[in-house]
């Protein structure tokens, strides 16, 4: 499974951003994807996840911020994220997790996002 992320870049605190992520290869294999963060000098963190059947989680310090959802006939999940905060500053990964396994055995390469006046 080959995992290529988009849509990274700088924005202004309050202001929104759209990161998409376009998945090939093995997909039937594959049950939830996801994004998560890491921030320089800190652990990779889960951002949101999304299952094959929509079900979604995200961890508590963007509910209501940032929205997961994926289009399956595009292989496609996106991250809309709003109200940005600059601590949301951090490279951003794609990540998929194969049906049977508990966590994500595929990465995307990343994407910067800066949240910055």
């Amino acid at each position: 499974v080959q995992l290529v992320e988009s849509g990274g870049g700088l924005v202004q605190p309050g202001g929104s951003l759209r990161l998409s992520c376009a998945a090939s290869g093995s997909i039937f294999s594959i049950n939830a994807m996801g994004w998560y963060r890491q921030a320089p000098g800190k652990r990779r963190e889960l951002v949101a996840t999304i299952t094959n059947g929509g079900t979604t989680n995200y961890a508590d310090s963007v509910k209501g911020r940032f929205t997961i959802s994926r289009d399956n006939a595009k292989n496609t999940v996106y991250l809309q994220m709003a109200s940005l905060k600059p601590e949301d500053t951090a490279v951003y990964y794609c990540s998929a997790q194969p049906f049977f396994q508990l966590s994500p055995a595929y990465w995307g390469q990343g994407t910067q996002v800066t949240v910055s006046s």
